[in-house]
């Protein structure tokens, strides 16, 4: 597994596939029997004392004492951290709790915690931020916000490295994504290429006149195309170029008013890939590799 410095990583995985025992065992909460990890370039958990300043985490359910403010509970961490009490007002601000800083954590909801969890993970300003779930709790607006955070996060330099299940905003926020089934990859890489090799190649066809889908189909069948009638519209696959249609009709007199790839979203991908993967052993050659990983988890590029 492997996420270069600068973007936004997707940890992506089915309820007990291993993601969270990933993580755990990153930041030397579960010792391993085996692999290779690096932090930052320094080889952990050996060098975890070096390299824990840099790293900000938030794994499983954050737990916060009931009747402290969140104030409170930040100023108790810089000082338990050595970090400047200013860090307080500036985390606060950057997720949206400065207003509600001085109420007690027992009256937030869950939403709420949740941002305060990000906020404690951001108090050392941190190069790399580990985030298991961090929109868990969150309405569709909290998740937006949360997908602005990390925008701008990576626009100053950090690498965030997140776990969640909500695919769709994993597809707009992440940069890279590694999926994993059952405590093996199958499947990593810039998300444009994770999609890219599992679309369906089919092409969307829609005609100025519908009554003439019958010719069209025809037409393409005899080009050597694969052709499925949709209702008001052509499924047409096997074709290397999607203007290779449009010249195909056209020599027929017949005009397109839609050609359009269908693109596989990460939704699809993630089900088609963990819902078939093999048992452990029987993976394809590619995806041999453990997910606790042979090469650095940040900063891979520098």
């Amino acid at each position: 597994m492997e996420v270069e410095a600068g973007q936004v990583h997707g940890f992506l995985g089915p309820n007990g596939s291993g993601k969270t025992t990933t993580l755990r065992t990153l930041l030397g909460l579960i010792k391993p029997n085996g692999g290779t990890m690096r932090i930052l370039g320094q080889e952990v958990p050996d060098a975890l004392p070096l390299v824990a300043s840099q790293v900000g985490a938030i794994v499983e359910s954050p737990q916060f004492f009931p009747h402290f403010t969140a104030q409170d509970t930040l100023s108790l961490l810089a000082d338990a951290g050595n970090v400047p009490q200013t860090q307080v007002d500036a985390v606060l601000e950057l997720v949206g709790l400065r207003d509600r800083a001085k109420d007690r954590v027992k009256t937030y909801s869950l939403g709420m915690k949740q941002r305060l969890a990000v906020a404690s993970a951001l108090l050392k300003n941190p190069r790399l931020l580990i985030l298991d779930e961090p929109a868990n709790g969150l309405d569709p607006g909290g998740i937006r916000e949360m997908r602005d955070l990390m925008k701008t996060l990576t626009e100053q330099g950090m690498t965030v490295v997140l776990s969640s299940h909500i695919l769709g905003e994993v597809e707009l926020i992440c940069d890279s994504v590694t999926i994993i089934s059952r405590g093996r990859r199958v499947t990593a890489g810039p998300v444009s290429e994770v999609l890219a090799a599992h679309s369906s190649g089919l092409i969307r066809v829609r005609l100025e006149a519908p009554t003439d889908l019958t010719l069209a189909a025809e037409a393409l069948r005899a080009s050597g195309a694969g052709v499925q009638a949709q209702g008001d519209h052509l499924l047409v696959s096997g074709v290397d170029k999607p203007a290779r249609v449009t010249k195909v009709l056209a020599d027929q007199q017949l005009y397109v008013s839609e050609l359009t790839p269908i693109l596989a979203d990460l939704e699809s991908v993630f089900l088609q890939l963990t819902e078939t993967a093999p048992v452990d052993g029987q993976h394809r050659q590619v995806d041999q590799s453990a997910i606790v990983a042979p090469s650095p988890l940040s900063e891979v590029s520098r």
